[in-house]
């Protein structure tokens, strides 16, 4: 009976270890499910320069950015770092921002330490910064939800909220907190 006691355990014991071997020996699934990429750029593009046109054959914006990713399928490409600089008959604005995702060649939404700074010479406001600025590129129109400050030459706005049409060159803040002017 010890004998048939002894292989019954050994049986016993060789049949749960076959069982239970593969729970033991388990690869950890969730640190790689994490890792996974939801999607995958199309095209990816580092130190990016790129110039577009309008229907007229003038320059319409040109872009540059340390990385940008585009997403074709989804229907948007992101930029690191981007600087893009609008032109307009009469005037010129560069934006810059930590971040941007463009939609459809057409909203461009600007995130982190976004800075609009006018380049033409002698105009009333030289830069705009928010953390956040939507620009829709064919219109010509920035606004903003977040926290603003108009700077010029002489003055320094800030507000809540910001309405720009940067072809008839007017800037709306949506609630205005203070003005400071400078003498000269």
């Amino acid at each position: 009976m010890n004998v048939a006691r002894i292989i019954l355990s050994v049986l016993f014991i060789s049949c749960m270890v076959w069982l239970w071997y593969p729970y033991f020996t388990k690869v950890d699934i969730t640190a790689s499910e994490e890792t996974q990429v939801i999607a995958k750029p199309d095209y990816t593009a580092i130190e990016l320069k790129q110039t577009a046109y309008n229907e007229q054959g003038k320059v319409s914006h040109k872009v540059t950015a340390v990385k940008m990713e585009l997403y074709q399928q989804l229907g948007f490409t992101f930029f690191e770092k981007p600087i893009f600089t609008l032109y307009n008959e009469q005037q010129t604005w560069r934006i810059n921002a930590d971040e941007a995702t463009l939609y459809d060649d057409r909203q461009l939404v600007l995130e982190g330490n976004v800075t609009a700074q006018n380049l033409v010479d002698n105009a009333m406001i030289d830069t705009i910064t928010a953390q956040t600025i939507n620009v829709d590129i064919k219109l010509l129109t920035m606004q903003s939800q977040q926290p603003v400050v108009i700077t010029g030459p002489n003055l320094k706005i800030t507000g809540k909220g910001l309405e720009a049409d940067l072809k008839t060159e007017v800037i709306k803040l949506i609630n205005h907190t203070r003005t400071l002017y400078y003498d000269q």
